[in-house]
């Protein structure tokens, strides 16, 4: 495991596609941006235990601004 201090406003990228910024640091937590390709699934990590198998033909959400309008957030869906 690689381990990294970023400070506010600092990124870590991961490959060429893929870029998490840190966005805001307050009461003990961070808040995150993940920037990455539009048919890249991303998601929190305690989502994964109680995940159903979706269908092959499920489309999912994306995370790039670009291609939503928005970004969307598995906490909250209907938020785009």
């Amino acid at each position: 495991m690689l381990v990294l201090t970023r400070k506010l406003d600092e990124t870590i990228r991961i490959g060429e596609d893929i870029v998490i910024r840190v966005t805001l640091i307050k009461n003990g937590k961070v808040k995150i941006g993940i920037e990455a390709p539009a048919g890249m699934r991303v998601m929190r990590g305690e989502l994964l235990a109680t995940e159903k198998p979706e269908p092959a033909s499920c489309v999912f959400p994306t995370v790039s601004g670009a291609v939503t309008g928005g970004v969307l957030s598995d906490q909250y869906p209907h938020v785009a």
